[in-house]
C-alpha cells in the first residue's frame, strides 16, 4: 500500500481511534491488499464527539449506546431510565471511549 495514502487515511480519520493504536494502525494499513482499500474508505465511523453529545442530550433513555452499537445496554439504559441517573452520569466519562473501541473493532474486521 502507498504511504501516502495511508498517512493521508489516518490524518483524516485519527480523531476516531485511541491515539496509542495509530502506529499500529498505519503498520496495518500499509501491510493492506489494494482490494480492501475500496471497502476501507467506504465506512463510517462513529464519531466520539457526537456520541458524547448526544449522551448528555439522550443518555436518559439510552440513545448513546444504541448510537455505538452495544443494544443490549440501550435497552437496559431506557427500561431503567439511565440507571436511576448515576449510569447517565458515568457514561458521560465512557462513551467516547466505547466508540472508539467500536471503530477498532470495525478497522480489524476489515483488515482480517
Amino acid at each position: 500500500m502507498d504511504a501516502h495514502k495511508v498517512d493521508m487515511f489516518i490524518l483524516a480519520n485519527n480523531k476516531y481511534f485511541e491515539e496509542h493504536n495509530l502506529l499500529a494502525i498505519r503498520e496495518q494499513l500499509l501491510k493492506l491488499d489494494e482490494s480492501k482499500w475500496s471497502l476501507l474508505q467506504m465506512q463510517q465511523f462513529h464519531d466520539p464527539i457526537i456520541s458524547l453529545i448526544v449522551s448528555i442530550l439522550a443518555g436518559s433513555i439510552g440513545i448513546d449506546r444504541f448510537l455505538v452499537g452495544d443494544i443490549g445496554l440501550g435497552v437496559a439504559k431506557l427500561l431503567t431510565c439511565g440507571g436511576l441517573g448515576i449510569w447517565i452520569i458515568v457514561d458521560w466519562f465512557l462513551i467516547m471511549g466505547v466508540a472508539r473501541q467500536k471503530n477498532m473493532e470495525k478497522l480489524q474486521r476489515i483488515l482480517y
